[in-house]
């Protein structure tokens, strides 16, 4: 057993991976790690690209684009670490993170999911740790490009705008672009929901946590860079943003309308 497995899933990002895995691989010290690549069937030379200058590194290659829950849960599959970690492609590191979310992990017994510091790279700070999302949140969610929106109470209520996030603390739930998961709260809570294409896969598998008496931390202690594409709100229309309304109609459908009392 390592202490981390990663797991990335990618789609056409090639050149974004790259930039990704070596981040890893030049600032990670101190632990013991491995990189599982779940390829969505991209276009791009992807898996090309990892074979030739990360041969170390396992890759998964799928002859289909399966979505992120089912692709993630091939990476799970394949783990041996006792924290599995998840991470876009589209992230960089500057400084050794997974050696202090392991340390954080460590010391937090009570921790089945950990998520950190996301900063655009200019260096502001992501809303990367947020409250269960209520139907009129993901509506304002799409539409926070107006003034009015981003602004308004409803949003910021659901980024918890409020808070700095310089400490660390428990909340509802971290986004999936960077969640630390424990293997043993994995074994009880089970796989990431494969109903769930794109989108809310990462509330539901916190709340599911919790519902296992396991805690979401936020953990101020290590930040990464999150390019964050957001494709659904580049294309509004597309089959890919049909899929994320499926998701999230779905996601209140298996709650029965309401995600947190």
């Amino acid at each position: 057993m390592v202490d981390i497995s990663i797991v990335i899933i990618s789609w056409n990002m090639r050149g974004m991976l790259k930039d990704l895995l070596d981040s890893i691989v030049r600032y990670t010290t101190g632990i013991s790690y491995e990189v599982i690549i779940v390829d969505n069937c991209s276009a791009d030379g992807t898996a090309e690209m990892v074979r030739m200058s990360f041969p170390k590194f396992s890759l998964i290659r799928n002859s289909e684009n399966r979505g992120v829950a089912a692709a993630r849960n091939q990476g799970f599959r394949a783990a041996k670490g006792k924290y599995i970690l998840t991470l876009d492609a589209d992230m960089v590191f500057t400084e050794n993170s997974l050696q202090k979310l392991h340390r954080f992990m460590d010391r937090m017994k009570d921790a089945g999911i950990c998520g950190c510091r996301l900063t655009f790279p200019d260096g502001a700070l992501q809303p990367s740790a947020r409250r269960f999302p209520t139907p009129l949140s993901f509506v304002m969610r799409r539409l926070d490009f107006l003034n009015c929106v981003r602004n308004g109470k409803v949003l910021r209520n659901h980024e918890m705008a409020e808070w700095d996030r310089l400490d660390s603390r428990s909340v509802d739930y971290v986004i999936g672009a960077c969640q630390m998961i424990r293997r043993s709260a994995m074994e009880q809570v089970g796989e990431l929901d494969e109903h769930i294409f794109y989108g809310p896969e990462d509330v539901d598998y916190c709340l599911r946590m919790s519902l296992k008496k396991w805690k979401v931390y936020y953990c101020s202690e290590t930040a990464i860079v999150h390019y964050e594409q957001r494709a659904t709100r580049k294309q509004l229309f597309s089959s890919l943003s049909f899929k994320h309304l499926q998701a999230v109609v779905y996601l209140f459908w298996k709650y029965k309308g309401r995600l947190a009392d």
